[in-house]
């Protein structure tokens, strides 16, 4: 049914803000703000269960599990990060399945075959290649509402939006819902639409506001709850340690999470 709605959302033709949880809390914070959809990648996955750096080092049960969590924790659809399908194409029918029962309701695969730093070479699989994990993702599921989005980082490897956009058709092709070209701006972006017959998902655009991605479908703000939860959390940690105060109370916290549900259960129903 979350899948469903994800698609029912993109064809509305609205930009749909996808913003980018840790975990079950900042998820259900995301979904309480009356956002319509969570994000959970392997750059916040990473940094927040491992405190890692996105370096491909993750594996397919580390982020479908945490996908899971943030799943059941919410109400809206969730896409998640499922970076190259960590198969290939004939067994990456189990990174569809892994997705598909931990209920998320679209996945990005992408082209990236290593680096992911600007300091390290980076290296893209061949787009042939990349096309048949496509297609293979897309035959593999069983819901039909399961969105496959199809990633390209050529433009951010290269700066080549030619060889972006060939890759990108091949991958729309092979069946892929939606495509995703990553780093490009508003000309890049405006070129991929008038030549690819497949809606867009993109990373925001620092510096612009979201009205200002009119041409995307989905806007992954990927890196959101992770660097407010850095930068806030340091500062109340330096005003902690210069202080030694503790923040707030705890009343809005439990309330919000539920503690007096339990209760009203407690009472309903007996405990203890």
């Amino acid at each position: 049914m979350r899948a469903r709605r994800l698609r029912e959302l993109i064809a509305s033709g609205r930009t749909i803000a996808a913003v980018g949880a840790t975990d079950a809390l900042s998820a259900r914070l995301i979904e309480s703000q009356g956002f319509d959809c969570v994000y959970i990648g392997s750059y916040a996955t990473a940094a927040s269960r491992f405190g890692l750096p996105d370096t491909g080092a993750l594996a397919l049960p580390e982020l479908a599990e945490h996908a899971r969590t943030i799943v059941n924790a919410v109400k809206v659809p969730v896409i998640a990060d499922a970076e190259g399908g960590f198969h290939d194409a004939a067994n990456l029918w189990r990174t569809v399945q892994a997705f598909e029962q931990a209920g998320v309701a679209a996945i990005h695969i992408e082209d990236h075959a290593y680096g992911k730093h600007a300091a390290v070479a980076q290296r893209l699989r061949p787009a042939a290649e990349a096309a048949a994990r496509i297609r293979a993702a897309v035959e593999a599921r069983t819901d039909p509402d399961f969105m496959v989005v199809a990633r390209s980082d050529a433009f951010w490897v290269s700066r080549d939006l030619e060889d972006t956009i060939a890759r990108l058709n091949l991958y729309a092709d092979a069946g892929a819902d939606l495509v995703f070209p990553t780093l490009v701006g508003p000309g890049e972006l405006a070129e991929v639409r008038r030549r690819i017959d497949r809606p867009v998902m993109i990373v925001d655009m620092p510096g612009r506001a979201l009205a200002e991605h009119g041409e995307a479908a989905v806007v992954l703000y990927y890196a959101f709850s992770a660097l407010v939860q850095f930068e806030a959390l340091g500062r109340a940690l330096e005003e902690f340690r210069r202080e030694g105060k503790l923040p707030g109370g705890v009343a809005a916290f439990e309330e919000f999470l539920g503690y007096g549900e339990f209760a009203a259960r407690a009472r309903r129903y007996g405990g203890g």
